[in-house]
């Protein structure tokens, strides 16, 4: 009886002293520098955003949030390092809607599940894609652009930020709606398909509105539509694409999050949750992101799931529909 009683003390002793481990090491969360992965190239819209958050997120967790690039393969690249990551909340993948819900559909073979492989943790960011064309076309709506470009088929082109993209798939969108023929010129990351179209080099681009809000306001490029049904704050006088005879239906709304890899701790995960509300809810970030054209936002993990799995289904209809492939 005594060696009964003895044990047990001495179980219930290991069993308090594991219990405080464990609260004293989810207390301490975080206690070393966080990476926060974008699977784009630097100097986009994507990556933009991620060292906007990352700053103010290091500031509510006491610890470096730190950008890590990891471009290609349609942030395919990125994505799967934070798949294979611990999921212990240091390794975090700043995603693009892309990246989740169009690329299942592009990629035979995904080395990442994006309903299985990530945890959700919020969302953060609403944006638009903007039509811009060279202002050597001489053209000033989404009209004349269209009859343009039936009067020259192949000869006018758009670039994007690589295959399967929602650049590339925003254009795709539009040359079926109108039913033209633009030859699709793909880069490997925003920057360059931005530079070659400032230089003169592409007819257009459809791409996300931060990148070209300052251009369009400095008379560098003519922008002919928004892609979302709303017109953005920043640009008012733009209208909306679907606002063109032939369009009504064209929409191509778009949306950033943050994600951890599957099994990170509930815990965490609710940390995380409350420290990103608190930063794109400040009014210091909604203004920055305005002036981009970016709205800031915040869901809960399992709002962010949901959105997940019905752009999913939604993306794989337009890719059908419109043949496009990732090289």
């Amino acid at each position: 009886m005594r060696m009964a009683s003895a044990l047990t003390a001495v179980s219930l002793w290991l069993g308090v002293g594991l219990t405080s481990a464990a609260v004293a090491a989810g207390g301490a969360y975080p206690d070393r520098p966080l990476r926060l992965i974008v699977p784009f190239p630097a100097g986009g819209a994507t990556d933009l955003m991620a060292r906007a958050l990352a700053q103010g997120l290091g500031e509510k967790l006491g610890q470096a949030v730190v950008v890590e690039n990891r471009g290609g393969a349609g942030g395919a690249i990125g994505a799967e390092a934070v798949a294979s990551a611990a999921p212990d909340g240091y390794t975090l993948l700043y995603s693009t809607m892309g990246v989740l819900t169009i690329n299942p559909s592009l990629y035979a073979k995904l080395r990442y599940d994006p309903q299985k492989s990530f945890a959700p943790v919020s969302l953060t960011n609403l944006t638009s894609n903007l039509l811009v064309v060279n202002p050597a076309l001489k053209v000033n709506s989404v009209a004349e652009l269209v009859a343009l470009a039936k009067q020259r088929p192949g000869e006018l082109t758009f670039s994007s930020s690589g295959s399967g993209t929602t650049s590339h798939l925003a254009g795709e969108m539009f040359k079926s709606t109108a039913g033209v023929d633009i030859r699709h010129i793909p880069y490997k990351g925003t920057s360059g398909a931005i530079n070659d179209f400032l230089a003169g080099r592409i007819s257009m681009m459809i791409d996300t509105s931060s990148n070209f809000v300052e251009q369009v306001k400095l008379g560098k490029v003519h922008a002919l539509g928004v892609t979302s049904r709303q017109r953005l704050a920043a640009l008012p006088d733009v209208p909306s694409i679907s606002e063109s005879p032939g369009f009504e239906s064209y929409e191509v709304s778009l949306w950033s999050g943050v994600l951890a890899p599957a099994g990170t701790p509930r815990p965490v995960i609710d940390r995380l949750n409350g420290d990103i509300k608190a930063v794109m809810t400040s009014p210091q970030m909604v203004e920055r992101m305005a002036a981009y054209g970016i709205q800031t936002t915040h869901s809960t993990p399992e709002e962010f799931a949901e959105r997940i799995r019905a752009d999913t289904v939604k993306w794989a209809q337009v890719i059908k529909q419109s043949g496009a492939r990732a090289d």
